[in-house]
């Protein structure tokens, strides 16, 4: 899908951790897309949210290898970013999640991660996870299937 398509009529959109991680670390089959996606945030055409977990996901590896910089870039993107915002996992969205984790057998974080963007009200959720495609609640947008 072409990824100019793909972002018509998006206005909020959430964010799970590896397109996170493919920004920040630069990944070179991901970047392109992922500086496309950014700047329509950065811009103020798309709000962006992802759930507080992430940043444990994100900060694991950076942290076992002592990458401060890495680490600090982490940080600044998900906690100091103009129109972009780290959700907390209240008992709201634990209880949405409960609700998916069931219905779809989907691991924790995915489960929160969705949750989080069905109580923020975003219009889609962005992912390189293809096992999530099977989430009704919302549009799941596959990273790896965008064409620029």
């Amino acid at each position: 899908m072409n990824i100019k398509d793909a972002f018509k009529g998006i206005s909020k959109l959430a964010f799970d951790t590896a397109p996170i991680i493919y920004f920040v670390e630069k990944h070179p089959d991901y970047l392109h897309k992922m500086r496309y996606i950014f700047q329509r945030v950065d811009m103020g055409q798309i709000m962006a949210c992802s759930a507080t977990i992430t940043l444990t996901e994100v900060l694991n590896f950076p942290i076992q290898q002592n990458a401060v910089q890495l680490i600090k870039e982490y940080e600044d993107i998900l906690q100091n970013s103009k129109n972009f915002q780290l959700i907390p996992i209240d008992s709201a969205i634990a209880r949405v999640g409960a609700h998916l984790r069931a219905k779809y057998r989907l691991k924790t974080p995915d489960a929160l991660q969705i949750a989080t963007a069905l109580e923020t009200k975003s219009d889609a959720f962005l992912t390189n996870d293809f096992q999530l495609k099977r989430v009704q609640e919302l549009p799941i947008i596959i990273l790896s299937d965008l064409v620029i």
